[in-house]
């Protein structure tokens, strides 16, 4: 895939990447790339979102199979996260990163062909499966690629923004989605998705250089290897709640919880009201992503600003339980966006000061499994326990798991450097 151009185009185009890596600090020129390539690819995955609901009463597809085909991607990612990591540390970063995001944006091209095509919903389950096999080269990569360029110094700084990259993409896709569906049609959205998917593998391809394998393939790492080290483990966990309470419950149970406590806002109904709360936590978390990642460069280590924002979820949770007006809700959101969002960059930063480089791949593969096991599964355990128990016992385990992280945090960080704060080398 990554030879898709002629041989002279090719060659020319890696002496341009060169430049480019050389031009202007080398692993900012990277770090902005790879920041580009996923922040367009992402408009493939939120596009799909305002979209298909609609498309199950038009096409006659049920509402059970709209939630498979939503959830397909995600589970499909789950099965190949680790592989993923595996090929990062035998081939490298480039060819997978190239290779995911082009998979991605064939996939996006799916949902053309599935308009157009007979039976849609097998097209659109394939293109879901597909999307979440590029995904996982696509994230194994763009992490391995922060940390290879990166130093002790950047390199939190450097995962907050890619991961703001990331995060940032679904939902702008979700409202172009919506906007061009409405005033154009739906193939006309899901084409415009699938240029921007195509722009975004022309950029990686032209701009991304190999950062983690220096001349050729390492054949000691086998496809199946994964890293179960302590540090990929502790993260891998960390990771686990945070995404289990921030997706797998709140954006899960936020409709209904508005519903019930009959909260909305700009005359809304519930459903309208859930995206601009969900809305207000994504902005937050965007910001103090790249903000938790600077200070934990700043200071001595990461585990202070980690444990602070791991709080800060907790407490967002703790206000939800208290959340009977809409400015406490707006509170409660803040909190959480902001806890779940000035984790990640640390996070995965701590993951590259303590797992060595030849493995890092691996390690990020077991990373992305945690998260997708707390972000698809989470739903499928909050909404029948919120339905039985009731918000106040979910969302006040949600406030504890965040704390239990915390825990787990500290005693595998003292336990791999003999320290509870490690400084940050640079």
């Amino acid at each position: 895939m990554v030879r898709l151009l002629p041989k002279r185009l090719h060659e020319a185009v890696e002496r341009l990447s060169t430049r480019l890596e050389r031009a202007v600090g080398g692993q900012y020129v990277v770090i902005g790339a790879v920041i580009v390539s996923t922040f367009f690819i992402g408009f493939g995955g939120g596009v799909i979102f305002p979209i298909l609901p609609n498309l199950g009463a038009v096409l006659g597809i049920s509402p059970f199979l709209v939630g498979i085909i939503l959830s397909a991607n995600r589970f499909s990612r789950l099965l190949a996260n680790a592989p993923a990591g595996s090929l990062v540390d035998r081939i490298g970063t480039r060819k997978p990163f190239v290779i995911g995001m082009f998979v991605q944006g064939f996939a996006t091209f799916g949902y053309v062909f599935a308009m157009l095509a007979p039976i849609p919903e097998a097209w659109f389950m394939a293109a879901r499966l597909l999307w979440g096999v590029g995904s996982a080269l696509v994230f194994a990569t763009a992490y391995t690629i922060a940390a290879d360029v990166s130093d002790g110094g950047s390199r939190g700084a450097n995962m907050g923004l890619i991961r703001g990259g990331v995060l940032f993409g679904f939902p702008t896709g979700v409202v172009i989605g919506g906007v061009v569906s409405e005033l154009s049609g739906t193939v006309v959205a899901f084409a415009v998705a699938t240029v921007f998917a195509f722009f975004a593998s022309i950029v990686a391809y032209v701009t991304v250089p190999e950062t983690h394998v220096e001349g050729g393939i390492d054949k000691s790492v086998k496809p199946w290897d994964i890293n179960t080290s302590l540090p990929a483990l502790t993260v891998g966990l960390v990771n686990f709640a945070v995404l289990f309470v921030y997706i797998g419950a709140l954006f899960a149970t936020l409709v209904v919880f508005l519903d019930q406590n009959q909260l909305s806002v700009f005359g809304f109904d519930a459903q309208g009201s859930s995206g601009i709360f969900m809305g207000i936590t994504v902005v937050a978390a965007g910001v103090s992503m790249y903000f938790g990642g600077y200070v934990s460069d700043r200071k001595q280590s990461r585990v202070p600003i980690l444990l602070c924002f791991l709080t800060a979820t907790s407490l967002g949770f703790v206000l939800f339980t208290f959340a009977d007006s809409i400015p406490t809700l707006v509170v409660a959101c803040l909190f959480v966006g902001i806890g779940q969002g000035g984790t990640s960059g640390p996070l995965m930063a701590l993951l590259g000061d303590l797992v060595p480089d030849g493995e890092m791949g691996r390690a990020v593969g077991t990373n992305n499994v945690f998260g997708d096991i707390g972000g698809g599964f989470g739903p499928i355990v909050t909404l029948p326990l919120v339905e039985s128990i009731g918000f106040e016992p979910i969302y006040l385990s949600c406030a504890a798991l965040p704390l239990v992280a915390a825990i787990i945090l500290l005693g595998g960080v003292h336990r791999e450097t003999g320290d509870f704060l490690p400084s940050v080398e640079s």
